[in-house]
């Protein structure tokens, strides 16, 4: 069984944020796989299916962003998962928009989200794909920049990177991870 875990924060104001771009890849696999996330579980919402015939779990947590370890925490105690099996997908200021970028460990590099998994597994070492968000102008304050909406101009990029996610999270199911960051990340 594969977990693949979306970041982002509950409640519509929400929804379209650039911090939330995790959700959005989700719902879109979601959609694509017949999968409905409509269990309240571990802190999250969550939505069970086969993809590629392999068991999948889909994860939303709703622990608000800066909590999400929490919930990637209980989800592994409650169902004894492994942490070999988890992606997790969010949005990344260091990534151009509109480009994923795949890795199998690293810092949190200012991720709150990420810093709150690392902190609540004890480890680094996990499977990721980020999305990006690309960074503010100068001067743009960080928090009120990942909780913005995208701008119109950035419609098609944004669409086209949340295939480009649900592409590469299929095609993991069925590869290794570094086969599948070896296709994706270009």
């Amino acid at each position: 069984m594969k977990w693949i875990v979306g970041l982002g924060n509950p409640g519509t104001q929400y929804a379209k944020t650039r911090h939330n771009v995790g959700f959005m890849a989700l719902d879109e696999l979601a959609a694509r796989n017949g999968i409905s996330c409509n269990q309240n579980k571990c802190k999250s919402v969550i939505g069970e299916g086969m993809i590629g015939g392999v068991k999948t779990v889909l994860i939303k947590p709703m622990t608000f962003m800066n909590l999400s370890g929490e919930a990637v925490r209980a989800y592994m105690e409650y169902y004894k998962v492994s942490l070999e099996d988890l992606i997790v997908v969010y949005d990344d200021l260091d990534t151009e928009i509109g480009k994923i970028r795949l890795r199998y460990q690293g810092s949190a590099g200012g991720h709150n989200g990420i810093k709150s998994i690392i902190q609540h597994t004890g480890t680094q070492s996990f499977n990721r794909l980020r999305m990006g968000i690309s960074r503010p102008e100068p001067g743009y304050a960080i928090v009120d920049y990942v909780l913005s909406t995208f701008p119109k101009k950035d419609g098609e990029k944004l669409k086209s990177m949340i295939l480009d996610t649900c592409d590469a999270l299929e095609f993991s199911l069925q590869h290794t991870f570094e086969q599948t960051m070896a296709k994706f990340n270009g």
